[in-house]
């Protein structure tokens, strides 16, 4: 059984993307980063991956820096390559170049002491589509209150 401690997650990308699919990719990361990583410096807010040169790259991810790193600490806001099978990488490349769609990572967690990322194929969603998902959510908390409300009677 693969043991998983979950790092970081994006609860933005759950708000503004609808998502379609998920994969999990290997993250390749230097000493001090995964040093930060497993002290829980990471934000996942407005990173993205993107497809170069037959790679992906996970990018706009924030890794602080390591406090007690030297010089060689490393650079907050690298681009970091992800580990994925050649035929996963041109599958999600084709997706993403498709209108509308973006690979965004939605959780980070290190897997048998490793790290690894989920990403996440999601379709940005509209304005609209985000106010109907918040009335939905007040609407079942409401229900929620009214039941608690109506059993303590």
């Amino acid at each position: 059984m693969a043991e998983e401690k979950t790092i970081a997650l994006n609860r933005k990308a759950l708000h503004d993307y609808f998502i379609l699919e998920k994969v999990e990719a290997g993250l390749v990361l230097t000493g001090s980063e995964i040093k930060s990583l497993r002290a829980g410096k990471i934000s996942l807010r407005e990173g993205y991956a993107k497809s170069e040169a037959g790679e992906l790259w996970l990018t706009n991810v924030h890794i602080a820096r390591y406090d007690a790193g030297n010089r060689f600490n490393h650079d907050p806001l690298r681009p970091r390559k992800l580990l994925l099978h050649r035929r996963e990488i041109d599958g999600l490349s084709a997706k993403v170049n498709e209108k509308g769609f973006t690979l965004v990572p939605l959780r980070v967690y290190i897997k048998d002491g490793l790290a690894k990322v989920e990403l996440g194929l999601g379709r940005g969603k509209k304005e609209y589509d985000k106010r109907e998902a918040i009335a939905r959510k007040a609407a079942g908390r409401e229900m929620e209150r009214a039941m608690r409300r109506s059993f303590k009677g």
